[in-house]
């Protein structure tokens, strides 16, 4: 399917010619998108490509220059903050590092945005909503422990607990698996399938990891200077013919970036030591 042939009704979230800018510089460039509800979409893509900003406005977190933004066939970009809230109850949010608040317990986390959109009257039923979240990853028991006792990987299961604490159609994870070693990367990949599987909702994945990206994904699309350059399964991506795209997943350096690393060959006669800063 070409861009221009995207509807609003094509997808459980479209986008259609968004462009947007900070200052002069353009960080996406007419991307039009859409996402198949009950399916993966994993995002990749170097550093700065635009990965997370294209994110951030599926959820209206972040305002198109020009284009539109589409759930379920209503358009929601120009819709006030007040008008977004039903909408972005539907959303589930698993930020990069967690971002679980330190000064209250799991379980206080949990309930969090649970206590954002609602009067909470029945506790019995809030604390059985807990207990079978943090199940689902792996974490029933942890609901009074504090975020600075678990692990990397745990307070990541947390984070995974709280998205799906109001039973989103749409969970976005921005860099899932970052700052874990591989073991538990792993593990986090295993929940992002089960959660697919068991609550059927539609996953948006940003990530660098492609050992992560092969395994989760149905679809994946690579974004390099603001624009896509690949969109297919992950057999379409592993042989495709764009030198950027495999040089990516390959984690290849350039020549000219090796060229520039090697300083062309100069030499620095003064090496610094330490005590020279004292």
């Amino acid at each position: 399917m070409s861009q221009k042939q995207i509807q609003p009704e094509d997808g459980i979230l479209v986008v259609r010619d968004l462009i947007k800018r900070y200052g002069q510089k353009l960080v996406l460039d007419n991307v039009s998108m859409a996402i198949e509800e009950g399916k993966t979409t994993v995002i990749i893509g170097p550093s700065g490509c635009g990965k997370t900003v294209f994110m951030k406005h599926l959820i209206v977190l972040e305002r198109p220059d020009s284009g539109e933004v589409y759930y379920r066939g209503r358009r929601i970009d120009r819709l006030s903050e007040r008008e977004l809230v039903p909408i972005r109850r539907k959303f589930g949010f698993c930020f990069q590092m967690g971002a679980l608040f330190d000064s209250i317990t799991v379980y206080e986390n949990i309930i969090f945005p649970l206590r954002q959109h609602y009067k909470i009257t029945d506790w019995k039923a809030v604390d059985e909503m807990v207990k079978q979240k943090l199940a689902l990853v792996g974490m029933d028991g942890y609901q009074h422990y504090y975020p600075a006792n678990l692990s990397g990987g745990q307070r990541k299961r947390v984070a995974l607990a709280r998205a799906i604490a109001l039973n989103p159609e749409i969970i976005l994870y921005d860099e899932p698996t970052t700052g874990l070693d591989p073991i538990t990367s792993d593990v986090i990949n295993e929940l992002i399938l089960k959660l697919q599987r068991e609550l059927k909702v539609t996953s948006v994945v940003v990530t660098h990891d492609m050992r992560s990206a092969y395994k989760i994904a149905d679809r994946i699309v690579m974004l390099h200077h603001g624009r896509i350059v690949a969109d297919g399964d992950a057999e379409h991506i592993r042989t495709h013919p764009n030198a950027i795209v495999q040089q990516f997943i390959q984690g290849k350096v350039s020549e000219a970036e090796l060229e520039a690393l090697r300083l062309g060959g100069t030499k620095f006669p003064t090496q610094f030591m330490p005590e020279d800063f004292e």
